[in-house]
């Protein structure tokens, strides 16, 4: 008998310092002209203090679910910026010379940190910002190809370092990390199915051609994946995107021949562009909102560098 397998615990944590555009502005953050950006739909983002690492974002992230981990199989660790994926001391290892210093994984600390001596990890960090999807997927298919696998936590973090500017391809970023648990406990959402393209060929695109490659591919993306599930795309209750250009998404829309006001981004002006988080913290707040009904089908969609796209599609339960 084939497992279903269900998201649930949502979860998510920000750069504990919060500014307008006006600041990221004066603090030399910006490419674009503030206006711009807030035409888009943004206004505020989040920065991570000094002393705050990927790895601590992470770990606030997965605080709030910890009393559900008990029994927890997996771990599935992504990060879009592959310096999040290592904890490593590059000074220690110039002095020693040992390679040893420079492999100090963050997923392998998280699961010392909670004490789940018997969860495996895996890394995941070539995905760039649809990593958390990936996430989802990996965990969905370990759950179906493994009996004695039933419970997986799904964690992405990013900060950008030191003196990064905070615009990406138009995008205000914030520094976050998201999590939830896949899991065959029938609460939260089933996992109905995904699709996901790469084109490697746009692995270093310009922020004008990833944009310019933004609604090809991921209408074909969307398309392709409803395809997939069996359904039609007038029966998908809600879209949840990432955070990017409002206006981007009411063409997109258009594109698929479907009412805008089902694409859920609540979050974008307030939040910024998460990184891989946006998914999950976007379905949180449509979670929290009561809009959601039982039987609702939610497609979760993000475009990232790579060049990568993914789509997971889910449906809400009763629980």
């Amino acid at each position: 008998m084939t497992r279903i397998a269900y998201v649930h615990d949502l979860s998510y944590a920000l750069g504990e310092q919060a500014a307008d555009i006006q600041k990221a502005e004066t603090d030399g953050l910006l490419v674009s002209e503030p206006k711009a950006l807030e035409s888009a739909g943004f206004a505020r983002h989040f920065r991570a203090a000094d002393d705050t690492s990927a790895y601590d974002l992470a770990v606030r992230a997965v605080e709030p679910m910890e009393s559900e981990l008990a029994q927890t199989d997996a771990i599935v660790y992504s990060t879009c910026i592959p310096a999040n994926a290592n904890l490593g001391n590059e000074e220690r290892f110039r002095v020693t010379r040992d390679v040893k210093y420079l492999m100090d994984f963050p997923a392998s600390r998280l699961q010392n940190h909670f004490g789940l001596r018997d969860a495996f990890v895996v890394g995941l960090n070539q995905q760039a910002c649809t990593g958390m999807l990936g996430s989802l997927r990996l965990a969905h298919n370990l759950i179906r190809a493994e009996p004695e696998i039933r419970k997986v936590l799904c964690v992405t973090s990013d900060r950008f370092p030191h003196g990064a500017l905070y615009e990406q391809s138009y995008n205000l970023i914030s520094d976050g990390a998201a999590a939830c648990l896949v899991s065959v406990e029938p609460t939260g959402f089933r996992y109905v199915g995904v699709h996901a393209v790469t084109n490697g060929a746009m692995v270093m695109a310009t922020d004008d051609q990833t944009v310019g490659s933004f609604f090809n591919y991921t209408h074909d993306l969307i398309r392709a994946c409803v395809d997939k599930a069996g359904i039609g795309i007038n029966e998908i209750d809600w879209f949840v995107p990432q955070n990017t250009n409002v206006k981007a998404w009411q063409i997109l829309a258009r594109l698929l021949g479907m009412d805008f006001e089902r694409v859920y981004l609540s979050t974008l002006s307030e939040v910024g562009h998460v990184i891989s988080g946006d998914n999950i913290v976007n379905l949180k707040h449509l979670e929290q909102s009561g809009k959601l009904k039982p039987g609702h089908l939610v497609l979760l969609v993000m475009a990232g560098y790579g060049s990568n796209w993914q789509c997971v599609i889910l449906e809400k339960t009763a629980s």
